[in-house]
């Protein structure tokens, strides 16, 4: 099929073939802007966005997409050629596909080239949201000191040149201060990252550092300033080029980078927005007065268990989760994990069936059509085990509950860190820590223990005489056996004890 680049001059051509925004994109304004416009939130919050902008009445929430990093110019370039413009892909369970356009980026900046202008579109008057994609990294919260982190270079220099800022702080301080000095009214800030109390984290941080770099403004930010907790949720794999021919090929759109994801969407918001908010509610979104547990159900199921099936896959040598979850060894291994050690600190979940819930994540992970690649799910591990599986750690401690499950995966994780799998082959390690994790993975090798001295990633964990048992067992365990093995006797075992 011949193909037609993917802008506003063509859009009217591609109806037919599939969904495209059919209200008028001129007449948008830009009352979000969002940091961090990669592929989750383009699957997510400007998709329920795009199907509110469909409803007549809402054309003040389009979305301006702010492109934080040096490393995002790409990702800002695509969008600036095709006018913000993409394809969203959905991979159904059976395979077949579900193809629209979205249209609710009506505007992107890139901060890096001009930060004056990211503040001064976060201070405008249309803007009454700012929402963030920013990675579970991207808070600089200590694990260790449970407090910001001031030491990190690029909150010097923040610091020390405040106009010209390079963190998400540094950006929001600057709009909050103009807003501020203009008489104008707060707006809310709105995370959307895989954070337990999400709100309250970016909160805490933010407040942190504007007590160094602006004290006067933090009394204004306290009054005037929202900070919604929400959970999202959508399994959003990396684009690849096969996607792109395919989309070509099959649908005559040249989309430089579309965006593919699973069925399944979720997104529960507190209603906290103090200069209004989108009707999200029409097009699916939940908004509750306490979003807790629904987060801490979310992240110890679905985050922990990619995280799981990730660990152990890489080292077996899987590329995807799909295969792994077809590992039955692997598959058991979760399932024991979920039901014996996370479920029992879940508390009481209203108006949620847990086990269709887990039930629902097996078949979510093992989607053939997804290829979710293993070495997205593993990159910036020491960022995602702390939110992910460390407070069900705790909180079975606390309980003297079981730990066993937990214990074996960051084991298998101390491995990962040395950089090889168990065929031998050299796995890549996307993490901002991957330095640290190699050498202290080098030491463990004498020492199991010395993996879990990364305080800033375990706090102090290794003060636990009985995590501590387990982990260096599991170490060993899967050093001298391997994962197949030592897997499938921990399945055994626990098959017994039932």
């Amino acid at each position: 099929m011949e193909s037609m680049k993917l802008n506003a001059q063509n859009l009217s051509k591609f109806e037919g073939k599939v969904a495209v925004p059919t209200y008028d994109r001129s007449l948008v304004k830009t009352g979000i802007v969002h940091v961090g416009i990669g592929g989750f939130h383009r699957a997510h919050e400007a998709l329920y966005t795009d199907q509110l902008l469909h409803q007549k009445g809402n054309e003040a929430w389009g979305i301006c997409g702010v492109a934080l990093l040096d490393f995002d110019q790409k990702i800002y370039n695509t969008l600036k050629d095709q006018d913000g413009l993409y394809t969203l892909i959905v991979k159904e369970l059976d395979g077949s596909l579900t193809k629209r356009i979205i249209g609710s980026i009506v505007e992107y900046l890139f901060a890096p080239e001009n930060p004056a202008v990211v503040i001064e579109k976060m201070a405008s008057l249309d803007t009454k949201i700012v929402t963030l994609t920013i990675t579970e990294g991207g808070y600089n919260y200590n694990e260790a000191t449970k407090q910001f982190d001031f030491s990190n270079p690029l909150v010097q220099h923040d610091l020390a040149y405040p106009l010209k800022p390079k963190t998400i702080f540094g950006y929001l301080t600057q709009a909050l201060k103009l807003r501020k000095e203009r008489g104008q009214k707060g707006i809310a800030l709105q995370s959307c990252d895989n954070v337990q109390g999400n709100g309250h984290m970016l909160q805490n941080m933010l407040m942190s550092f504007v007590e160094k770099a602006a004290p006067s403004l933090l009394e204004w930010i306290q009054k005037e300033v929202s900070f919604p907790n929400s959970m999202v949720d959508r399994i959003t794999p990396a684009t690849s080029q096969i996607d792109i021919i395919n989309l070509k090929e099959d649908s005559g759109i040249d989309d430089q980078w579309p965006v593919v994801c699973e069925p399944f969407k979720q997104w529960v918001i507190e209603d906290h927005f103090v200069a209004g908010r989108p009707a999200w509610e029409k097009v699916g979104a939940q908004f509750v007065s306490d979003v807790v547990p629904y987060e801490k159900m979310k992240l110890s199921l679905l985050n922990a268990g990619h995280s799981v099936l990730g660990i152990l896959g890489a080292l077996k040598g899987y590329a995807t989760i799909d295969e792994v979850v077809g590992d039955d060894g692997i598959n058991n291994f979760l399932k024991f994990y979920m039901d014996h050690e996370v479920t029992p600190i879940l508390g009481d979940l209203e108006g949620v069936d847990l086990e269709k819930y887990k039930e629902s994540l097996l078949q979510r992970f093992g989607n053939i059509y997804i290829k979710d690649q293993i070495d997205r799910i593993c990159s910036e591990t020491s960022a995602k085990l702390p939110i992910f599986v460390l407070p069900t750690v705790n909180a079975q401690l606390n309980e003297n509950g079981p730990v066993q499950f937990a214990a074996f995966v960051i084991a298998a994780w101390a491995i990962y860190s040395l950089g090889v799998d168990e065929n031998g082959k050299s796995l890549i390690i996307k993490d901002a820590l991957a330095d640290v994790l190699n050498k202290k993975a080098i030491e463990a090798k004498s020492d199991p223990k010395q993996f879990l001295s990364i305080e800033s990633v375990f706090g102090d964990l290794k003060k636990s005489e009985t995590f501590v048992a387990a982990y260096s067992k599991s170490y060993h365990d899967i050093l001298k056996y391997g994962i197949e093995k030592c897997v499938v006797d921990l399945n055994d075992k626990m098959l017994n004890k039932i």
